[in-house]
């Protein structure tokens, strides 16, 4: 049974939440407080976490900015609830790591079936198509990914950034694009939410972390030339 974790202060709604997430047959804990969340999450790594932004200790922000940096809780799907819709807070929850965004007030059935659609992501069937660039091999019906051979852990925001630059490679794509497209932003802002999830993007890739090419001035493009290294006939 999925676990989810519900961060918010506010304990009637946290109670109303985790009634409809039970009624939906997932499993539940509550936290108040951020350093509550992180002690919980620590505890027992969730399969979702559902983030209020307004915590009374710490923010919700900075509670995902650590779960991320976590290797336990590095990949489990965040998603921020918050009474504030506006643009720039929900950009600068994509920059911290959430992979999802809801705003207060909000329908506790929309509320669950958001969920269930982000579980499914996470680990759907074994039967999707595989994808191959270069050292990459990607199977979008397993939500996994290889790099040279090797299993590779992404957040479900990672791994659809990496299946939009493969299913592009050699094609430049703007910062805007990749906004829109990945994060499904379309904002005047200034932003470095696209920098900050390649650069991380880029750090878990290991061998391969140049196949994901800086185009200076425009964005970012994946080479579509980069090949694994062949052992060779004397090894």
């Amino acid at each position: 049974m999925a676990h989810v974790l519900i961060v918010d202060d506010e304990a009637d709604l946290a109670s109303l939440v985790e009634f409809n997430l039970q009624q939906a047959g997932l499993e539940t804990s509550v936290a108040l407080t951020g350093e509550q969340a992180l002690s919980l999450a620590r505890q027992r790594v969730p399969d979702v976490v559902l983030l209020d932004l307004m915590l009374p200790d710490i923010s919700g922000k900075e509670v995902c900015r650590r779960l991320r940096a976590e290797p336990k809780t590095r990949a489990v799907p965040i998603v921020m609830l918050t009474a504030r819709g506006e643009e720039l807070d929900r950009v600068e929850g994509f920059e911290v790591g959430a992979d999802d965004y809801v705003t207060k007030p909000f329908s506790p059935r929309e509320l669950v079936l958001r969920i269930k659609a982000i579980l499914r992501r996470a680990s759907p069937p074994d039967t999707g198509a595989r994808l191959t660039v270069g050292f990459f091999t990607i199977d979008t019906g397993s939500h996994r990914v290889w790099v040279d051979g090797q299993l590779l852990e992404l957040t479900a925001l990672e791994f659809k950034l990496l299946h939009h630059f493969m299913a592009r490679a050699g094609r430049v794509q703007s910062r805007e694009q990749l906004l829109s497209d990945v994060w499904g932003i379309t904002s005047p802002l200034e932003t470095r939410t696209v920098d900050t999830h390649v650069m991380r993007l880029r750090e878990k890739l290991g061998v391969a972390r140049d196949s994901i090419e800086t185009v200076r001035g425009v964005g970012y493009r994946m080479s579509d030339e980069l090949e694994p290294q062949q052992p060779s006939a004397s090894a």
